[in-house]
């Protein structure tokens, strides 16, 4: 009976362990993984933090988001370095590629020496990276796409703020102009190099509406470009009087919706893609791919996905509400 009862016990703590994750001997101390960004101190990158934070947490593994703190190339190419480098060496690592071209061979450097790395909110498809994971950016462009068409009735001059090297971002124009194509009274006149840097978008504007430029609508395609254009419209008192659709939810994107200045905005899901992001980098860990260096996208028994699709939606006034209380409830508790 007293072995009975042992064997009991061990079976009931085996089902338990495989009902709330690994087992705490399965994650070594020295595990580490990364993230790494182009400008970690934008609120975009700060719910990316939650995700990961919530996931090191419930897996008892460590893990750290880095890069600049303002949108910076180099900068994110030096930390990706730093990173590599560190002792003991990365368990993995999540990058967000700024520009592919740059990131690229960090990638390389990375895998090989063995470190799992997968891209997440833009991708470097032409890297060695193991997959992306993030926003159909296509078809967020999409979205976004016919929500001007609907909100312009089928016509209007459109001016577009973006990053044109960045991947997701180009992704996200192609939807646009694909799916406007469907409505040929409206018409993108002008697209601005906003280099990452919102007082580009901020003195665009204010030149957009002191020459009465004849303009109906203006696109963000990245998340720090619209609250710029919110205030410059609000300061003029013509907020509602143009249409803008923005990208993320920025606190003040939310605030400009609420007052009517910005029409709706198109969401992601930074949070999710930090937190799943991590999960699988861990799974990479423990069980690697061999080679890890291969091209799994072309390989139809691959062990991997080419790329997890996180979803967007829209926000507007409708439902604006909604989503701050989803977004309250997903806060760290105190």
């Amino acid at each position: 009976m007293k072995n009975r009862s042992s064997l009991t016990i061990l079976a009931a703590a085996a089902v338990l362990t495989s009902l709330t994750g690994c087992a705490p001997q399965y994650h070594q101390a020295n595990e580490k993984y990364y993230l790494i960004t182009a400008n970690k101190k934008v609120n975009y990158w700060q719910n990316a933090l939650r995700g990961l934070s919530q996931g090191s947490s419930e897996m008892k593994v460590k893990a750290e988001m880095t890069g600049p703190d303002a949108y910076d190339i180099q900068a994110e190419h030096n930390e990706f370095q730093n990173v590599i480098k560190s002792n003991p060496a990365p368990s993995g690592i999540m990058v967000s590629a700024a520009d592919p071209k740059t990131i690229a061979p960090d990638i390389h450097d990375a895998m090989s020496r063995g470190i799992p790395v997968i891209t997440i909110d833009s991708d470097a498809p032409a890297s060695d990276r193991l997959f992306f994971i993030g926003t159909d950016n296509y078809n967020a462009g999409t979205l976004g796409g016919q929500t001007i068409a609907k909100l312009l009735n089928g016509k209007g001059n459109v001016v577009v703020y973006t990053i044109p090297t960045q991947a997701n971002l180009i992704e996200r124009l192609h939807g646009y102009q694909n799916t406007l194509e469907d409505s040929p009274g409206i018409k993108i006149t002008q697209t601005v190099d906003m280099k990452g840097d919102p007082n580009v978008a901020f003195d665009t504007t204010r030149q957009l509406i002191d020459s009465k430029a004849n303009v109906q609508a203006i696109v963000c395609l990245e998340a720090i470009a619209c609250p710029e254009v919110g205030e410059i419209l609000d300061r003029n008192k013509i907020g509602g009087k143009l249409t803008v659709v923005a990208m993320d939810t920025d606190q003040r994107t939310l605030d400009w919706i609420n007052k009517g200045v910005i029409s709706a905005t198109i969401a992601q899901k930074p949070y999710t893609m930090a937190y799943y992001g991590l999960k699988l980098l861990d799974d990479l860990h423990h069980h690697k791919p061999n080679p890890l260096i291969s091209t799994w996208a072309q390989n139809s028994f691959a062990p991997i996905p080419t790329f997890v699709d996180t979803g967007s939606s829209l926000v507007d006034k409708s439902n604006v509400g909604t989503f701050s209380s989803q977004n309250q409830a997903a806060a760290p508790q105190q």
